[in-house]
């Protein structure tokens, strides 16, 4: 029998992308991250920015708690430590079982075996959306076949790069938001996941969640660079765009196929 996903590829309204800002500023949820060690400063500003709540403990004994009470849970892979790769599956399951979001980002799979295979065990837990650039879903699945099975399971594939990607069961986004600075500062994916897992805590469908999410972040991005006069300069600006933007801010730069 055939798995190939046929979803639609739609359009993303900018008052949609608004009002689920405006949902996460009203909420205020609490997403607890497990993340690079490098991303953890930024990540956990980039959520207070959005107006959502960071908290970080990767202790195993009480990661299970911070987990299942948050509303949503971040997973990146980008410093995968002993204490995390312990942590990990602990939280993973205590959120799925009180029935918060999950979301993995499996960085630099491509780098390392050991990673990869890790990477694969997590997915066998079934998180509701996986985000990651082509060169990393290539190395994480072995053929379409795969990320078709992935996405028939129930799970939403963000596949970041010139073109951004959200592929789902239902319904598929082709977006088209960022510059190219962003990739001159380290953690900015990392940080752009974690708002991804704050909208999809606040939005039941979770591909519309991650393609608004994904384009706030990016966004936010476009108006930092205009400001910014570099890489240093471009974090404070992000984080303001983030604080600030408008629905209008949204309406003119929103790119989505």
């Amino acid at each position: 029998m055939s798995l190939t996903v046929a979803a639609s590829t739609q359009p993303l309204a900018a008052e949609t992308v608004f009002d689920l800002l405006q949902k996460v500023r009203e909420k205020a949820p609490r997403v607890h991250a497990i993340t690079n060690s490098v991303a953890q400063h930024f990540t956990a500003n980039a959520l207070l920015a959005i107006g959502a709540i960071p908290s970080m403990t990767i202790a195993p004994e009480e990661v299970a708690g911070f987990a299942a009470g948050a509303d949503a849970l971040l997973i990146n892979l980008g410093t995968l430590d002993e204490t995390r790769r312990q942590a990990i599956p602990v939280a993973i399951e205590a959120a799925k079982a009180a029935g918060r979001p999950v979301s993995l980002d499996p960085v630099f799979v491509e780098r390392s075996p050991v990673r990869c295979a890790y990477a694969r065990d997590l997915l066998g837990l079934k998180p509701d959306l996986v985000r990651l650039n082509e060169r990393e879903q290539a190395a994480l699945f072995p053929d379409r076949a795969a990320v078709e099975h992935l996405i028939a399971d129930g799970t939403v594939l963000t596949v970041t790069g010139e073109e951004d990607r959200v592929e789902s069961t239902q319904e598929d986004f082709r977006l088209r938001n960022g510059h190219p600075l962003m990739a001159r500062v380290t953690a900015t994916g990392c940080a752009g996941g974690a708002v991804l897992a704050a909208f999809a805590s606040i939005e039941t469908d979770t591909a519309l969640a991650a393609a608004a999410g994904l384009s706030v972040f990016n966004i936010a991005g476009e108006m930092a660079a205009s400001e910014a006069r570099g890489p240093g300069t471009l974090v404070p600006e992000l984080l303001d765009a983030l604080y600030t933007m408008t629905s209008r801010d949204i309406e003119v730069r929103l790119k989505s196929a």
